[in-house]
């Protein structure tokens, strides 16, 4: 496999970057250019999980230009992240990215983002998205050829069915008429209702997001056994990631993949999940981007544990770069841009239920 980063210190003029013209990568004589500006994302259906319930997220959308191109990046920032535009803001306005004139010497840049401040995985994604972005541009090429990936291999992506009356549960599961996966949010009481009303419109696979929401391990493990009978695929985040030694019990003894999500964050908790989980869920905002996710998710593979991408509710930015790396997973769920009804952004589809890329350049987004 090429390495972004062997790629990337090298050189040399690689595809066709713009409609007119071949561009010699070159060190430019001026730095980049941040910039960045809050969003909010309004969500189609109030989201409800285990713990809370809301009707929009906030978003930073950041841009870095370089020599006549930019790169668009994203975080987005639920609040059980403990994030926000504000401090999205504080932390970004900090950067001094002006001082790094080669794009190119992305190890270098990022290790810098990330010693500013601790914390703030959200906002050093979105610095991560747009230098990935900006050098895919660059090179003209998109970047999970970069990584040396094929656009063929990439998982159908789950479509989340989030907690609410039977009613509209059943009218979320219409309006995912065209994904083969559905993601169901459980994690509340009504739980063996919400997996009997969707079994009554639809015969699908599911998956299961419990969200921490279950706290006795023999519950859960007869949970587990009843949503096997009925055609899940697998369970995300069980019980509280506290919850060690029940977890590592209830992975032992379950007959469905266990996954974990909150109680995984960076690349050193991938080795501190393996025999406490099946498999992880991997998303740009808790780790910091597009790099660290695909060390995350090549270790994972190295350990045999089972691998997923997922995102937050996010725009197609994020959703796009995420994509990128979900060749090298078995499941996607990758519908956050999906649920929401302003998108600025165009970029990776869903084309009968599979995550499909694109051709374009970077992280495959245009602008609407």
């Amino acid at each position: 496999m090429i390495s972004l980063a062997g790629l990337l210190s090298t050189k040399v003029t690689i595809g066709d970057p713009s409609p007119n013209k071949k561009r010699m990568i070159r060190e430019s004589k001026k730095g980049l250019k941040l910039s960045f500006k809050p969003y909010d994302l309004q969500l189609k259906h109030a989201f409800t999980l285990a713990s809370s319930t809301r009707t929009t997220t906030p978003v930073m959308l950041t841009q870095i230009e370089y020599d006549g191109l930019t790169g668009y990046g994203e975080a987005s920032m639920p609040p059980y992240l403990g994030e926000s535009q504000t401090t999205a803001g504080n932390f970004l306005s900090q950067l001094k990215l002006d001082q790094f004139t080669d794009p190119f010497r992305i190890e270098e840049i990022l290790a810098y983002v990330d010693q500013v401040a601790p914390g703030n995985m959200a906002a050093k994604a979105s610095i991560d998205i747009a230098l990935h972005d900006l050098v895919g541009k660059i090179l003209g090429q998109p970047i999970y050829r970069i990584l040396g990936f094929s656009p063929e291999k990439t998982p159908n992506t789950s479509y989340t069915i989030g907690i609410d009356t039977p009613e509209v549960v059943k009218q979320k599961v219409l309006e995912a008429d065209a994904y083969k996966v559905l993601k169901v949010k459980l994690g509340r009481e009504n739980d063996k209702e919400m997996i009997e009303v969707i079994r009554s419109v639809t015969d699908k696979p599911i998956t299961v997001d419990v969200n921490q929401g279950w706290k006795d391990k023999n519950k859960a493990l007869e949970m587990i056994y009843w949503l096997k009978e009925r055609g899940v695929l697998f369970i995300e985040q069980p019980m509280p990631k506290t919850s060690i030694d029940d977890m590592a019990w209830l992975t032992e003894h379950s007959p469905l993949p266990t996954m974990a999500d909150e109680a995984l964050q960076r690349l050193p908790d991938v080795k501190k999940a393996n025999g406490v989980y099946s498999g992880i869920n991997v998303k740009l905002m808790k780790c910091g981007g597009i790099r660290e996710a695909h060390q995350m998710l090549l270790m994972a593979r190295s350990l045999g544990m089972r691998t997923m991408v997922g995102c937050m509710t996010e725009t197609s930015c994020a959703v796009s770069a995420a994509a990128q790396l979900s060749p090298l997973a078995e499941w996607a769920d990758l519908d956050g841009n999906l649920l929401i009804s302003n998108d600025p952004y165009k970029g990776v589809e869903i084309i009968n239920g599979k995550v499909t890329l694109n051709h374009n350049p970077g992280i495959g987004i245009v602008t609407k």
